[in-house]
């Protein structure tokens, strides 16, 4: 079992990024170190601090259930796709080890679909 991020624009040919949800887990948390948060602290991740406290603009994935929850409008995809390819850049610089790798391809995987969404102006969905 796992999770799909995909456009909601009914072509079952259009790209998407699937992660088993331990994947999904380990490559938020790690963005959301990136971004000087830990989700632990967070609600919703068995923390007390509210997402308001918090100034990232991926809050929208970040803040988000793994399966189900509000869909991310084209306006959201956009903000993400920014922040995302940046802190790729970033990582790419790092010398890492193979989980950084992935987690490298697994942000250029997730941008494709969000600059697809934003082209399209269709939300993500989470599924």
């Amino acid at each position: 079992m796992g999770l799909v991020l995909f456009p909601g624009d009914g072509d079952n040919s259009s790209p998407d990024v699937s992660w088993s949800y331990s994947g999904f887990a380990a490559f938020r948390r790690r963005l959301a170190e990136t971004e000087g948060v830990a989700l632990s602290e967070m609600w919703g991740f068995g923390g007390e601090r509210q997402w308001s406290e918090v100034s990232t603009a991926l809050e929208p994935l970040l803040d988000h259930p793994d399966v189900g929850g509000d869909d991310l409008s084209p306006a959201e995809c956009a903000s993400v796709l920014v922040r995302l390819d940046t802190i790729t850049d970033e990582w790419a610089r790092e010398d890492g080890h193979q989980l950084l790798q992935q987690h490298i391809e697994d942000a250029r995987q997730l941008m494709v679909v969000l600059r697809h969404c934003i082209e399209k102006d269709v939300p993500l969905i989470f599924l």
